[in-house]
């Protein structure tokens, strides 16, 4: 299958080859709107070309007059405000683009997770963007990276190697990850293992709040969070980067190398990226065989010319991470299945004993932009296999292999007259088989079909757009009996019908407001619909629900953005109404002959309201102040109690001073204080209280040139004060021993710093 898709893909790539192009140029020139002067160093994108440009010593830049059309055009540099501005390619004119000295990280990017990319201050859904610089912030994954930057952003951890996003309160399968162009698709209802993207293989990360059903299908309920591929560079360019740290706590050790080119429009890129960490401490000691080494391997090769551009991204990611089930002597200490103690030697091993997960991720995609004279049309190709193993020796007792296919086409016709209509179409099929020998669930396969219509009409303060999508669904489960458990045949038939609207009013030329209305839904899973055995990780028996329905949300949401000199905030607010609910639960006395809880899957109905945001102030020319804060509220309607795994609510301060210092760019230090309330609202089934707390963090960075080289380093430290706690969304914090659930209460991990150095040329 791999082969065929890479001949295919080939095969037509050839074909575009064919077009010719000029040699003409077109130029444009970026200036200082305070002091007039040449700005050089600013970076350049186009996005619906996949090109990157960079400003030379002049400010001036070449954007190829092969490319033709208006497209939307992005400038950004260290000390800018980043500006995006709508550019008609097919004019000769010199661009002369005005840029405001700012040391704010100001909204007004280009996005592209929404129907039609667009500025963000044009654009009605709640989008943050994360970029490369902020990507490459110590965290031992991406996910927790987002939840440390991005307000209304959380993470349901295991240690330190696993976090499953959470938006709004919605995680696991209410939250849809895009890489590479195409959904991330590895049995993601397990809280158990986390998303299988390279941390340091996106060039910025798009993170949709709130209901994305009209892009995304089914799954998207709570947002979107989309990996984009660095653009390449301008023709005859080579560009290559090595980053490498290290990290006090768990030994984290992480190294990445990449490389990428573009001759004459033939562009490529590859990127190899290694991580290895012994077991995590936390204030009171370190936990057993919580170690986990990464291993991945990306390459891009395809074209960029004058009709667009059409790339293959080829990826690979391993994940072998270590689990314990605690166990203790009588004092107390963590002991080994021959019970004896842990040693110093044990917890620095980064051999990983018995119990551990092996995950590995394949994903072929074929990614395509044509530019038409009445629009432009784009078109995704996926292939993914996800295998994911859990030992307890050599041969794996589970092995879940699964195969997806998927297809994503959308046609947007050229705005006229502020219309700017668009239309989609998206197709899927998965299947997965059994090859352990244990089984959580049956074999299964499913299929999905979907189709969307999008329109945006534009004012001059004023965009309203709206949308409706047609969403059809099949889950097909084997029906055999395994080890005396009996797994049920079932051939479920959904079908669901989306809309969308949305509003972005420009108050003055400071106040920009944005309100949305919707709706979203999600199918069932395999395992919702299908479990019947022991879920490890999870330390409990569970059994699905062939009856389940679609779960259906209904959102609104409402933001305003403030934008004046010294000062940009924004502030959210949202509500969501989930009708049928999927939720799982256990009643007393219904356990297994050895004494493991049940829990089974039913249905409820549940309410989250919550409001999330940010603030920003330059208190001098060098100093800034900055703020996140979010909070959500969750309620099971149904049973008249708190939803459970919802994050509790958080407001994070820092401090930020960034000198100019000569030979040296980008320079700064940063004290930050995380400040988590504490979460009373937890589901008695699952989950015990948390007290509220608070972390002292600290950075600082710089970067110079030698030979031609940038060479960015830094020293990042976490939890300075070793504080203990447990976060509301950690999967290893107190249970309820009451309730059958294993009393984990491991701390999180304690003080971190992270050495890290970045080479780039």
């Amino acid at each position: 299958m791999m082969k065929k898709f890479l001949f295919f893909a080939l095969s037509v790539i050839a074909t575009f080859n064919s077009y010719g192009q000029t040699d003409s140029k077109h130029t444009g020139r970026i200036l200082d709107d305070k002091k007039g002067a040449p700005i050089a160093g600013i970076t350049i994108k186009v996005p619906d070309l996949k090109l990157e440009l960079v400003s030379d010593q002049n400010g001036g830049f070449i954007i190829p007059p092969k490319y033709k059309g208006q497209h939307l055009v992005e400038f950004s540099g260290v000390g800018y405000q980043t500006r995006s501005l709508k550019i008609d390619l097919s004019s000769h004119d010199v661009l002369s683009i005005p840029l405001s000295p700012s040391n704010l990280t100001l909204d007004e990017v280009i996005v592209t997770s929404a129907a039609i990319s667009s500025s963000s201050k044009k654009n009605s859904t709640s989008i943050a963007v994360v970029g490369k610089q902020q990507l490459l912030e110590p965290a031992t994954n991406a996910i927790e990276g987002l939840a440390r930057l991005v307000p209304g952003v959380a993470a349901i951890t295991t240690g330190s190697s696993i976090a499953k996003p959470v938006i709004r309160g919605l995680s696991s399968n209410r939250v849809v990850t895009i890489s590479n162009g195409v959904k991330q698709q590895g049995n993601q209802w397990g809280d158990e293992h986390g998303i299988e993207i390279d941390q340091y293989g996106a060039d910025r990360v798009e993170v949709l709040r709130g209901a994305a059903s009209l892009m995304y299908g089914s799954d998207a309920l709570g947002g979107v969070i989309n990996f984009l591929e660095p653009l390449v560079p301008q023709s005859g360019e080579v560009k290559g980067e090595v980053l490498s740290n290290y990290s006090t706590n768990g030994g984290l050790s992480a190294s990445s190398a990449m490389l990428t080119g573009n001759q004459n429009g033939f562009v490529w890129r590859g990127r190899g990226t290694y991580k290895n960490a012994y077991s995590f401490k936390t204030p009171t000691g370190y936990f057993p065989n919580s170690g986990f080494n990464e291993t991945n391997f990306s390459a891009m090769f395809g074209l960029n010319k004058s009709w667009g551009y059409s790339h293959v991204n080829a990826s690979f990611f391993r994940n072998n991470i270590g689990f314990y089930e605690p166990a203790f002597d009588s004092q107390g200490n963590y002991i080994d299945a021959a019970g004896n103690r842990f040693t110093d030697r044990d917890f620095k091993n980064r051999s990983l004993e018995f119990p551990k997960q092996d995950i590995r991720h394949t994903k072929l995609s074929w990614n395509n932009q044509l530019i038409l004279d009445q629009g432009s049309l784009k078109f995704d190709l996926g292939y993914q296999n996800n295998q994911r193993r859990e030992h307890d020796n050599p041969v794996p007792n589970l092995f879940l292999d699964l195969h997806t296919l998927t297809l994503d086409a959308k046609y947007t016709v050229n705005e006229f007259q502020g219309w700017h209509p668009a239309f989609g179409v998206s197709a899927e099929h998965a299947k997965n088989s059994n090859k352990g020998a244990e089984f959580l669930l049956p074999d299964y396969q499913s299929f999905g079909v979907g189709a969307f219509g999008y329109l945006k009409k534009t004012w001059d303060n004023t965009t309203v757009n709206a949308g409706v999508r047609y969403d059809y669904r099949v889950n097909d489960g084997d029906g055999y009996v395994k080890d005396g458990e009996t797994f049920e045949k079932y051939k479920n038939h959904f079908s669901n019908v989306s809309f969308a609207t949305g509003l972005t009013h420009q108050v003055s030329p400071y106040i920009n407001l944005k309100a949305n209305l919707g709706n979203a839904f999600r199918s069932p899973n395999p395992a919702e619909l299908s479990s019947n055995g022991v879920h490890e990780g999870t330390f409990r028996y569970e059994i699905g629900n062939t009856a389940l329905k679609p779960e259906k949300s209904y959102q609104a949401d409402i933001s305003i953005d403030y934008d004046r000199g010294i000062f940009n905030g924004s502030i959210s607010l949202y509500s969501n109404l989930i009708k049928d609910y999927i939720y799982i639960s256990s009643r007393p006395g219904d356990e297994t002959a050895d004494g493991m809880a049940i829990y089974r899957y039913g249905q409820v109905d549940a309410q989250l309201h919550g409001f999330e945001g940010d603030f920003n102030i330059t208190l001098f020319r060098y100093l800034t102040f900055n703020n996140i804060f979010s909070y959500t509220y969750a309620k099971n309607k149904t049973l008249d109690r708190p939803l459970p795994f919802i994050p509790a609510g958080q407001f994070k301060n820092s401090l930020k001073y960034s000198p100019e210092i000569k030979g040296l760019s980008a320079s700064y230090l940063k004290v930050g204080i995380d400040n988590f309330f504490a979460q009373r609202r937890v589901d008695r089934e699952f989950e015990t209280s948390v007290s509220g707390y608070t972390l002292l963090n600290a950075s600082l960075g710089t970067t110079f040139k030698i030979r031609g080289l940038n060479i960015q380093t830094y020293i990042a430290g976490n939890n300075l004060l070793d504080k203990k706690y447990y976060d509301a969304l950690s999967r290893l914090r107190p249970g309820r021993l009451d309730h059958h659930d294993l009393s984990l209460g491991v701390y999180n991990p304690g003080r971190n710093v992270t050495f890290g150095l970045i080479t780039s040329f």
